[in-house]
This record gives structure tokens, sequence and C-alpha cells, in this order.
């Protein structure tokens, strides 16, 4: 039975919106559903946003979001042992793209660098929703936030698709088009995991 589903893309792909719909669908028809994302509201969650807010050392920031999602991984085991469909804002992927643009000047292949710290000790999902969008179309639905951190521009945004792109390939991910419309992104979602479950 599948109950692990990772929602990823740029910021302003619409995967936190459409996140929300897909849980209130599940939960209208009466499965048990938690929703969750990373970084995670736990102090170390917490000291990964104080690293993205400072600008730190991208080798620091890296550490700080695996530690955190090692961390996350046993709560997301223990809801799925109760029998819980997990949904989940942002996962690894989410820092395999990001981290691997602010490494890429140090490291020769920085997402595998990042995979291997993982490795064996992270949940892998069931699947990943990978949300397409260009960074122009992310940006505009965006702008109105009061103030854009460091991974909220273009040029990065579009290095950040690049790794995603790469990454995001094989049965695991679902594509999806971030431009649909929220019902019918919802849709989608809910019957992708509920032919999965």
């Amino acid at each position: 039975m599948n109950q692990f589903f990772t929602f990823e893309g740029i910021d302003g792909s619409g995967k936190s919106t459409i996140i929300d719909q897909v849980a209130k669908k599940l939960k209208e028809n009466d499965y048990p559903v938690i929703t969750t994302f990373e970084p995670t509201d736990t102090w170390l969650g917490q000291y990964v946003q104080q690293q993205i807010k400072t600008q730190s050392d991208p080798f620091v920031t890296a550490f700080t979001f695996i530690a955190d999602r090692i961390q996350h991984s046993k709560e997301i085991q223990k809801w799925i042992d109760r029998g819980n469909i997990v949904l989940c804002d942002r996962y690894a992927e989410s820092t395999y793209a990001y981290q691997s643009v602010q490494l890429e000047k140090t490291l020769d292949n920085p997402v595998k660098w990042l995979q291997d710290l993982s490795k064996n000790r992270i949940l892998t999902p069931d699947r990943t929703f990978y949300f397409q969008i260009t960074a122009d179309q992310a940006l505009d639905r965006i702008k109105h936030r009061d103030e854009l951190i460091s991974f909220e521009k273009k040029d990065f945004l579009q290095k950040v698709q690049r790794y995603y792109d790469e990454m995001c390939k094989g049965n695991r991910f679902i594509r999806l088009d971030a431009t649909q419309t929220i019902e019918d992104l919802t849709k989608r979602c809910v019957i992708e995991i509920l032919s999965k479950s």
C-alpha cells in the first residue's frame, strides 16, 4: 500500500495550494491523512530557515536540511505505520535541486554528493508529484510577497528548474503542468494517490 507522497517544484509552482486541496478531498472521503512540510517546524527546521535567511555557508545549509529530513523521516514512518496517508510539501528533491545550485561551483556533482549524504537515512516516497512551471510564470505568482528570499530570483530558479528536470525521471515521478487549474491538478493527484493505495 502506497502511503507516502511528496510534492515538488520551484517556488510559485502551486504545490502548497494543491497539497491542501488534495488533503481536503481525501479527508472528505474518510481517508486518514497527515500533511507535513520541509523544512519542518522543529528546532532543526527553524535552524534551516535561519540559514536560508542569513545566506549561510551552503555546506552548513545542506547539512542542516538533511539532518532535519532524517529526523522527519522517523516521524513520517510512525505516521505510515499507523495507517495514514502522508503528504509532504517539499522533500529530498527540493534540497538536491536548490542546494545543488549553491554548491555547483565547489562540487563536480552536487546532486550525487547530497544524495550520498542521505543514502539509507531517509524514506523514499512512493510517488512524487513534480509541478512544472517556468521561472517567469512562478515569479509572477509570488511577486506580491512582502520579501523574496535569495532562492526566489529568476536566474536562481531557472537553475533549480534544470536540476529538477534532470532528477524527476522514472516511475516514482508524476510530472504535472502547474499552469492547469487547481481543480484539475487536485483531481489528478487524488486519482493517482487512490489508485496506488
